[in-house]
């Protein structure tokens, strides 16, 4: 009865003491096994066993690549506050998990404490500029001074990451202006260029229209001259000498103007004089004012005739020389 009893218990003891000593290790993973308290063994990924209630798991060690991020304030070599945003990649060395362990209490603290040391030590040196422009010498430094440091816990720093820099809000906002005045400037040098290029296309264009109204003014003219010319023969082959058709030429441009002032009925041009008598006033003027220039230019043409009649001739030296040797002779 008692043996009957006692199985079933013996069997469910045994049981548990069996379920009790397997234990599993996930991938990526070691866990760490103590006896009694004491450091056993390091059991990674897989299926294992254990003694129960002797054998005790102390732990398990994380071996991923793990991140920390640490913000950062500090001060910059132009007197500028400014947050840094710092990223450590680490990771356990696998062959030192013991190390890793037992060694440190807490990794991530002490991490901290290492990038505030390195960051604030680096970045006084800078200007705030530098800052953004050597955020990886930065990261080289932290990663250099963490690599140092980490090794002998069993830590491996694979990156460190300057993911972030924060100036202060006034700072901030000043750079804005800086760069929003650098680009007005920018802007202001394009719009005064195309100013320019729309003054100079404008100037050659009033050149050119300048050159062709003069050339065309120049065609005009020697057209009318021509045509005048044109019309001097016709009336010179009529009997009509050449200061009359001039003249004459002269009063029909005249009228001509007078008819085309009167087919504009708005127009507010006056032409003096003028009167009925205008053009035959005008005709008689010029056609005497041609006989007295002719007059004048006959009379001059003939004062000058008689003086040079008048002017003795200068005798040849030669001539002279000959009388000279003759008189010698005699």
């Amino acid at each position: 009865m008692i043996a009957t009893v006692l199985i079933p218990i013996l069997v469910v003891f045994g049981l548990i003491i069996l379920f009790t000593g397997i234990f599993t290790v996930k991938q990526q993973t070691s866990a760490v096994l103590e006896r009694f308290g004491k450091f056993r063994s390091i059991r990674n990924s897989g299926l294992h066993f254990k003694i129960p209630i002797i054998d005790q798991i102390a732990g398990r060690i994380n071996l991923k690549v793990q991140q920390l991020d640490v913000l950062v304030e500090t001060k910059t070599k132009d007197d500028v506050f400014v947050k840094l945003k710092i990223s450590v990649q680490f990771q356990v060395i696998k062959t030192n998990v013991y190390d890793a362990f037992y060694k440190l209490e807490s990794p991530h603290d002490q991490i901290t404490s290492y990038v505030f040391d390195v960051v604030r030590a680096e970045v006084p040196k800078m200007k705030l500029d530098d800052v953004f422009e050597r955020k990886d010498d930065v990261a080289i430094a932290v990663k250099r001074e963490l690599n140092q440091a980490m090794s002998d816990y069993g830590y491996d720093i694979i990156k460190t990451l300057v993911t972030d820099i924060d100036p202060d809000s006034q700072v901030k906002s000043a750079m804005n202006r800086i760069n929003a005045a650098e680009r007005e400037k920018v802007a202001a040098e394009y719009v005064a260029e195309a100013e320019r290029i729309k003054i100079v296309a404008k100037a050659r264009a009033e050149a050119e229209s300048k050159r062709l109204q003069g050339q065309g003014i120049a065609d005009q003219r020697r057209e009318i001259a021509r045509g005048l010319e044109e019309s001097v023969d016709v009336l010179n082959n009529v009997g009509i000498n050449s200061q009359e058709a001039s003249a004459l030429i002269v009063v029909t441009q005249h009228y001509d103007t007078l008819q085309s002032i009167g087919e504009h009925t708005n127009s507010n041009l006056i032409l003096l004089p003028n009167s009925p008598q205008a053009g035959s006033d005008m005709l008689n003027n010029m056609i005497a004012s041609f006989t007295a220039s002719n007059q004048i230019g006959e009379a001059m043409k003939e004062k000058n005739a008689e003086l040079l009649a008048a002017k003795p001739k200068p005798k040849r030296k030669r001539e002279t020389r000959n009388t000279e040797e003759e008189e010698e002779t005699e």
